[in-house]
C-alpha cells in the first residue's frame, strides 16, 4: 500500500476552475506547486456534460510544463485519443465502459508517446481492468459518477481503491493509482490510506476560498494526515 505521506501526486482538476481564465488558472497550479493538470474531455454522450476537446488541450499546453492528465469520457475513443495526443496531452485515460477494443486503444495511446491509463466508473468492478493492468501507467477509480464536478465523495469507493492497490502490488505493477471525485480536507486521508498515489480535486483547489497554493497544500497536508 502506498503510505500516504509517500509523495502523492495532486492533480487539479479545471473543471473547477473559472473558464473565462484557464490559461491562469493553469499556471496558478503550477506555482502553486500541483504535479498535474487534470483535464476532463466530455462528449455529451457518454455522460451528459460536454467540455473541453483538443483545442482546449492545445491551448494549456502553451501555458504550463505540467503533464497534461487528459480524462476522457467518450464514446468515440480512437479519433480523440489521437487528436488530444496530438494536441499535446502527456497521459491520456480512457474508460472501460467506453473503449470496446481497450488494449487496443491503450496501445495507441503508447504508440504515439503518450502515458496511457483506464478509468473505471463506481459501478464498475476491478475486474474489468485485471487484463490491461499490465500495459498502463495509471489507473484511475472514479469516487464520483463521472460527468459533474463538485459531486461528493462516494465513501463505498474506498473499499474499491484497496482491492485496486492491493491487485497493483501483488503483480508488482508500478501504475499510479488516481483518485478522482469528491476529493477535498476531509477525504484526501482517506483515499491515500487506502491506496492513491494521485489525487484529483477541483472545487477542493480552485473553489477553496483561498489562493490555490494554500489549497494544494492543505491537501497534501491532509493527505499525509497533517494538519494544514
Amino acid at each position: 500500500m502506498v503510505s500516504p505521506d509517500n509523495g502523492v501526486k495532486i492533480a487539479p482538476s479545471i473543471l473547477a476552475a473559472d473558464f473565462s481564465r484557464l490559461g491562469e488558472a493553469v499556471e496558478e497550479a503550477e506555482a502553486g506547486g500541483a504535479d498535474y493538470v487534470h483535464v476532463d474531455v466530455m462528449d455529451g454522450r457518454f455522460v451528459p456534460n460536454l467540455t473541453f476537446g483538443p483545442q482546449m488541450v492545445r491551448d494549456l499546453r502553451r501555458r504550463t510544463d505540467l503533464p497534461l492528465d487528459v480524462h476522457l469520457m467518450a464514446w468515440d475513443t480512437n479519433r480523440l485519443v489521437d487528436e488530444l495526443i496530438d494536441a499535446g496531452a502527456n497521459i491520456v485515460t480512457v474508460h472501460v465502459e467506453a473503449a470496446i477494443q481497450l488494449h487496443e486503444v491503450v496501445q495507441r495511446i503508447r504508440s504515439k508517446g503518450a502515458r496511457p491509463g483506464v478509468a473505471l466508473s463506481p459501478g464498475t468492478p476491478v475486474s474489468a481492468v485485471q487484463e490491461v493492468l499490465q500495459d498502463v501507467d495509471l489507473v484511475l477509480v472514479m469516487s464520483v459518477n463521472p460527468g459533474f464536478g463538485g459531486q461528493s465523495f462516494i465513501p463505498a469507493t474506498l473499499g474499491k481503491i484497496e482491492r485496486m492497490r492491493s491487485v497493483l502490488d501483488s503483480r508488482g505493477l508500478k501504475a499510479e493509482l488516481e483518485v478522482d471525485g469528491g476529493i477535498n480536507l476531509s477525504t484526501a486521508n482517506g483515499a491515500a490510506s487506502a491506496g492513491a498515489s494521485v489525487l484529483v480535486a477541483g472545487s477542493a483547489v480552485f473553489g477553496a476560498g483561498c489562493s490555490v497554493a494554500e489549497a494544494i497544500a492543505g491537501i497534501r497536508a491532509a493527505a499525509a494526515g497533517e494538519a494544514a
